[in-house]
């Protein structure tokens, strides 16, 4: 087979291992910096050519689309999807698992437990929507933040009103967040593919830090874990149609508490922390699924009408 990986930095430890696991697999790996794709909308003919060349010969496709490119990203993986290529993400599921404020919706649904959160378009009642969390210390964050950007402790009601007000002030959209003191700087990160938790780490955030994010400084541990918390993941994983998901959650009181899922998680951490092939995972779910789908084409995936 032939299997493309849409990502921008062929560099990436991600990207460099992917293109390992399908290599060892004795397939053939592309790296495709998406951005540099362009699309051909035609009737009954959709076409992507990358650097003037056509590309036509994929089995598959992994997507690694980062948060700032989401809309591009997501146009060049819907195209793929058009041309009957297998993606390893549906660009739908994508695009919701960007849409903070929508997957804490569907979490919610989906029965999982959440920290509690608000949302208002631009309220004027900040008082208010701080108490609705429990009061401070609480979480402002915005709704475009990754990798912990964009993620503020307010420790006091002072400080949380300052922050919510400069926020709306800017006409930034935040969500408030209650904190969670029980986890103490910590979280676990879930690495699910198809259905199925590959490995489990926790993050603890350094020292004076309340992120665990290990982009923020966080160190990464194996993990076991419990059965509430396995279960939590894959609902979390499968209410977001994402086979391949990394499913951030919180230790609390109350049981798990699902933070985020993460449509193209990183491997460097997940791998490094618990010693499992995690990218080899990710190969042998893509593969099996294209050739199910050449065994029986009925079943192949198709672009929803409300896309």
């Amino acid at each position: 087979m032939k299997i493309g990986i849409l990502s921008r930095n062929a560099n990436l430890y991600s990207t460099k291992r992917l293109v390992e696991a399908i290599e060892a697999k004795g397939h053939e790996a592309k790296v495709i910096d998406h951005l540099k794709c362009d699309i051909v909308i035609e009737q009954d003919k959709p076409t992507i050519f990358y650097k003037g060349e056509q590309l036509s010969d994929l089995d598959a496709v992994i997507p690694r689309i980062g948060a700032s490119v989401t809309f591009y990203g997501t146009a060049v993986v819907r195209q793929f999807e058009m041309m009957n290529i297998f993606s390893a993400v549906e660009s739908q599921a994508l695009v919701r698992s960007r849409d903070k404020l929508r997957s804490l919706q569907i979490l919610a649904k989906a029965g999982v437990g959440l920290p509690k959160t608000v949302f208002t378009n631009y309220s004027k009642e900040v008082d208010k929507l701080i108490d609705s969390v429990g009061g401070a210390p609480l979480i402002v964050k915005l709704l475009e933040g990754t990798q912990g950007y964009g993620v503020v402790l307010a420790p006091t009601k002072k400080a949380a009103q300052s922050m919510i007000e400069a926020f709306h002030s800017m006409k930034a959209r935040v969500i408030v967040q209650e904190f969670i003191k029980e986890s103490k700087g910590a979280d676990i990160r879930v690495f699910v593919v198809n259905g199925k938790v590959a490995g489990a780490m926790k993050r603890q955030g350094k020292e004076g830090e309340f992120r665990s994010n290990l982009h923020q400084g966080g160190s990464g541990s194996l993990i076991k874990l419990s059965k509430k918390e396995r279960e939590a993941a894959l609902t979390a994983a499968q209410a977001m149609g994402l086979p391949i998901a990394g499913v951030d959650m919180l230790q609390s009181e109350r049981g798990p508490l699902i933070l985020e899922v993460n449509s193209s998680p990183g491997l460097e951490g997940i791998e490094k922390s618990t010693g499992k092939d995690i990218a080899g995972n990710i190969i042998k779910y893509v593969t099996t699924a294209v050739e199910a789908q050449r065994n029986n084409p009925s079943k192949r995936r198709k672009i929803k009408s409300n896309a």
